[in-house]
């Protein structure tokens, strides 16, 4: 697995894989992730190119991704990352709607689970998905980073 590191306002970012992003890790918050001791430092292109479009998204130039991605998971867990690819920039969805979404209505607790495995946040926007009343949940990079990440996209928060 190769890696790079990229600073960002929401603290040091780890973007992993091998020929594609396959991880975007947080730094600090609820689960701060390192890299493996067999991982190797790169500048990779794709790893260049991860860098790249976030730091535009960052700026708040970039709203979409163009990226090759290698997410991991149950089919389920993908079928909730397919998802989340979907949920537009500046806009939210609950869990039930993401439920509804590929067509397990009653999954609102396996889809958010699934949204807590998320290995590729930002690029695939589980940071969108919200409590049915509106309300901040659970985020692997902290619920300040959620709040900062809506509100960078205009999002009500």
């Amino acid at each position: 697995m190769y890696y790079a590191w990229t600073e960002s306002p929401v603290g040091r970012l780890l973007l992993a894989g091998t020929d594609a992003l396959s991880l975007i890790a947080f730094s600090r918050g609820p689960k701060p992730t390192a890299p493996k001791a067999d991982w190797r430092s790169s500048d990779a292109p794709f790893l260049r190119q991860a860098t790249a479009q976030i730091e535009e998204y960052f700026q708040g130039t970039r709203r979409e991704f163009d990226l090759d991605l290698a997410p991991t998971g149950t089919p389920f867990q993908l079928a909730v990352l397919d998802a989340l690819a979907t949920i537009p920039y500046g806009e939210t969805r609950s869990y039930g709607e993401v439920a509804a979404q590929i067509g397990k209505p009653k999954a609102v607790r396996a889809v958010g689970a699934a949204n807590g495995r998320n290995p590729l946040p930002i690029v695939l926007p589980c940071h969108r998905v919200i409590g049915a009343d509106g309300s901040l949940t659970g985020f692997g990079g902290g619920l300040e980073t959620k709040r900062y990440l809506l509100e960078l996209e205009g999002s009500r928060c």
